[in-house]
């Protein structure tokens, strides 16, 4: 099993955030800017753990040494089914330098957006903290 998906799947915010590179840039699913920085990123991510219910991978894709990984998921968000899959790219540190989200269906998108928006008050609160 990959680190990150075991990371993920432990819920272990802190060794997901080991391997996050510096100049990390999250795109969001629900969100039109991308996000560049390990502190935003793993706050993000926090969020939402927060936020996905019955989270679970259900598919790896890429080789154990391979600089692109895919991870497809199934979670709930407020009652709505979320089907979805991280894109990563590793830099030549094998840390993640590109963090790449997409999810469907639409109702569950908007029910993400939702969860993710009401989260983002503290989300911003646990970035600045990181950046000191």
């Amino acid at each position: 099993m990959h680190p990150f998906r075991a990371a993920v799947e432990a819920r272990d915010t802190a060794a997901l955030e080991a391997l996050l590179a510096e100049d990390v840039v999250f795109t969001s699913p629900v969100a039109f800017k991308p996000y560049p920085g390990k502190a935003i990123t793993a706050a993000i991510l926090r969020g939402v753990m927060r936020v996905f219910e019955d989270f679970r991978y259900v598919r790896e894709i890429g080789a154990p040494d391979a600089r692109d990984h895919a991870f497809v998921f199934k979670a709930t968000v407020d009652g709505r089914e979320v089907h979805g899959c991280d894109f990563l790219h590793f830099d030549e540190d094998g840390l993640i330098d590109e963090f790449t989200v997409m999810v469907r269906p639409l109702s569950g998108a908007q029910a993400l957006a939702a969860a993710m928006g009401a989260q983002f008050p503290q989300i911003e609160a646990e970035a600045l903290k990181a950046l000191g």
